[in-house]
């Protein structure tokens, strides 16, 4: 299946039943709508964001659709410290009774700017969001992924090698490396676990809107365009497939997935 056919996929009802997945990032955008999916198709899910109200919204979206009941985890990764993260996995081993995926969604932008004007504050809040709590909960959720049946892990990706990305390009770049160690290290037989990445490209989110506030939103994609790659590498019929990164260059501004979420 390429890159254009998982666009399309669009699998068969029950594909994630029973499955407990992770979304951070859940409250707004790409997290929303792969929220939704995921829970259109039987999962658990667990909404993860530092904003209450949205994760609150999305809970109430999936409740109203009669979806699998949610769990919301209300969590800043700016300030969160590594026993916050294994308190969160503790949790998730003891009230939902393991975790079979993550989704690594959430991101952080303060602006576009040259290198050299950086400060300190910004460059490490940057790197902690995007980066360091990354490997946080990857590194505390690991032995509960060794435990799940079918185990995958998705890394949200952006395009961020160029000029005046600055802490979030060398954080995007660190991550897709975690991604490919990672995929390495359990491209095994005896505890075999996805991780992959996606690249959507620019879509209709918040931090599309802040960081290019003369750009036409109209001119993008919606977020629920690009749940279908999700859906594919989280669940059962992605297979061994690892280590990959998908790419979307800029998709049509009417693109549209052709499943339903609600």
């Amino acid at each position: 299946m390429n890159n254009q056919e998982l666009l399309q996929y669009v699998p068969e009802d029950g594909l994630l039943k029973d499955r407990v997945i992770l979304v951070t990032g859940a409250g707004t955008g790409i997290g929303r709508a792969i929220s939704l999916a995921f829970a259109r198709y039987g999962a658990t899910v667990v909404l993860l964001g530092k904003n209450l109200k949205e994760l609150e919204y999305v809970y109430d979206e999936i409740e109203d659709a009669g979806y699998p009941e949610p769990a919301i985890y209300p969590l800043n990764m700016e300030g969160a410290n590594a026993k916050d993260y294994q308190d969160m996995a503790d949790v998730f081993a003891e009230k939902l009774g393991g975790l079979d995926g993550i989704v690594l969604n959430a991101g952080w932008l303060a602006a576009y700017m040259p290198f050299k004007e950086y400060d300190v504050e910004t460059w490490s809040k940057t790197l902690n969001v995007n980066l360091h709590a990354n490997f946080l909960i990857v590194q505390t959720c690991l032995p509960l992924l060794e435990a799940a049946k079918d185990p995958a892990v998705i890394f949200s990706a952006h395009d961020s090698l160029k000029a005046y990305n600055g802490a979030f390009g060398v954080a995007k770049a660190g991550t897709q490396a975690m991604m490919d160690i990672l995929a390495d290290e359990y491209d095994i037989d005896e505890c075999f676990i996805r991780f992959n990445s996606i690249d959507s490209g620019p879509v209709r989110t918040q931090m599309r809107k802040m960081n290019f506030p003369g750009e036409d939103l109209e001119s993008l994609a919606m977020p629920e365009s690009i749940v279908g790659p999700y859906l594919y590498f989280m669940g059962p019929d992605a297979g061994k497939r690892t280590g990959e990164k998908i790419v979307y260059e800029r998709l049509p501004a009417d693109a549209q997935w052709p499943g339903k979420l609600k």
